[in-house]
């Protein structure tokens, strides 16, 4: 057990546990982290991705948009983890409140997570800009090009954040409240480089503030517990003691 003795002592004495996650959640579920493959996708496309998936772009020219979306944003075929798992089973037992994710991959709902506030939105909704018509990731990804609703032939919007939009007040509220009131916060997989997301770490009243990222952040000073480290080998630990 060794480096991990701490974390699993106070996951083993806590049962108002948040996690909070970035894009290294999902790496090893085969989800490339978005700012690491930046060189890849500038060879290929003739913008920036971070213009690709703006708001702006996004009403300006959506069949760019949705050409890169579908080539680098959906992975159909990715499956929920050991982390994904982890989490879920920590719900389950009643030591985990929430999972509040910066994916917008729905793996952790896959895994069974049920609490589950997606901050960035999900690839999963997505709605028709003039109806309102729900629909899911299948439809939008057999539709040539973009996709357009059936009802009233508008166009279909997945529910994701794109730069520029704000996030939801709700999510906001509910992410805020679960960090106040979390004994143990473990934040993993992420940066902490993209706000207001990362500023909300800052809610966190306790004293088990613990990192897990494989390189180091701009808050490790912050933190009780640091791990640089995989996020699989972690939990593989944690899962010991559930």
């Amino acid at each position: 057990m060794g480096k991990y003795q701490q974390l699993t002592d106070w996951i083993k004495e806590s049962n108002h546990i948040v996690f909070f996650g970035g894009a290294g959640v999902s790496t090893e579920s085969g989800i490339p982290d978005f700012r690491s493959v930046d060189g890849l996708y500038r060879q290929k496309y003739a913008y920036p991705p971070e213009e690709i998936i703006s708001h702006s772009f996004f009403m300006k020219n959506p069949e760019e948009f949705y050409r890169f979306y579908k080539d680098r944003m959906i992975y159909e075929d990715a499956k929920p983890n050991i982390t994904h798992k982890v989490l879920a089973k920590m719900e389950e037992a009643g030591k985990l409140d929430a999972v509040i994710t910066q994916n917008i991959d729905g793996l952790h709902q896959m895994a069974g997570s049920k609490n589950v506030i997606e901050l960035h939105g999900s690839v999963l909704r997505n709605r028709c800009m003039k109806c309102g018509a729900k629909y899911d990731l299948p439809y939008v990804m057999k539709q040539e090009g973009v996709p357009h609703c059936e009802k009233c032939g508008g166009i279909v919007k997945p529910d994701v954040v794109l730069y520029e939009e704000g996030l939801d007040e709700r999510d906001i509220e509910n992410a805020i409240r679960a960090i106040e009131e979390a004994d143990v916060l473990i934040v993993g997989g992420t940066s902490l480089v993209v706000y207001p997301a990362a500023g909300m770490i800052r809610y966190y009243r306790g004293n088990k503030l613990v990192l897990v990222n494989r390189d180091a952040t701009a808050y490790d000073s912050y933190a009780n517990l640091v791990y640089h480290a995989s996020l699989g080998d972690v939990f593989k630990e944690i899962e010991q003691v559930l």
